[in-house]
């Protein structure tokens, strides 16, 4: 199987570039799945196929998908309210989707944690996307392999893109700035300093994956004291990400 970095001993915190997503502004326009979709197709992990595209039954491999949930009021004075939770790989510490690969095809890199896929080498087996709690990994039948978001590494690398423009495909096409990239092993950084601000959220802690990309609540005046529907005992859930985190386990 395949081994994940081993821990640093360093002083120095170990990098982990990941994303933060604000789910109070994110308007579910579905513009990060699109140009992830555009920017990835001819990158890394090109080509991502589309099945019958124009037809009754479309399907194909997206790293972005974004799912919309109903919050319905307890108040007949306030409305109801779609909340967007967009979703692609968390690029886990602890990644099982690594450990559990035969071949070494999934690996960790130890200089910035991105998690990635070695398609000279996957044998398709699928044994990632078992493994995976959250649904991240993509089998593109026409390939044979397995695929996943990236998180664009042949863009934020690129030094023929101006610095300022080095960021995920999904992050630069974002209209309403809900999401964000960076090293959320600085605690120092713009990022870190938001999720501390804002009490980001790792999905589904229960899996012990220690996953890097965080979610940004919906604010207490939008939602925490509203019913979350259709979760039957939702009154119990302590917040909208707990909440996440009980859908996803079933």
């Amino acid at each position: 199987m395949t081994s994940l970095p081993a821990p640093t001993l360093s002083t120095t915190p170990r990098k982990k570039l990941g994303l933060v997503i604000d789910l109070d502004i994110c308007v579910g326009c579905h513009a990060c799945a699109v140009n992830c979709k555009e920017w990835n197709t001819g990158g890394h992990s090109a080509p991502l196929t589309d099945f019958e595209p124009l037809g009754e039954k479309p399907s194909g491999v997206w790293f972005n998908r974004v799912h919309g949930y109903e919050i319905k009021s307890d108040k007949a004075s306030e409305p109801d309210r779609t909340v967007y939770m967009p979703k692609s790989c968390m690029h886990c510490e602890d990644a099982p989707c690594v450990t559990v690969c035969p071949t070494g095809a999934s690996y960790k890199r130890e200089e910035d944690g991105i998690v990635l896929v070695n398609a000279d080498v996957c044998i398709g087996c699928k044994l990632c996307s078992w493994a995976c709690p959250y649904g991240a990994r993509e089998y593109d039948p026409s390939e044979g392999v397995m695929k996943k978001c990236t998180l664009c590494v042949d863009r934020i690398y690129n030094e023929n893109i101006p610095e300022e423009k080095r960021q995920p495909a999904c992050v630069s096409t974002c209209p309403a700035g809900a999401r964000h990239f960076g090293d959320l092993g600085d605690p120092n950084s713009d990022v870190s300093k938001l999720v501390k601000e804002r009490e980001g959220y790792g999905l589904m802690p229960e899996h012990d994956t220690k996953p890097v990309n965080r979610y940004l609540p919906p604010r207490e005046s939008s939602c925490a004291k509203q019913s979350l529907q259709p979760v039957e005992n939702a009154e119990t859930a302590k917040g909208f990400l707990k909440w996440v985190d009980q859908l996803l386990s079933e």
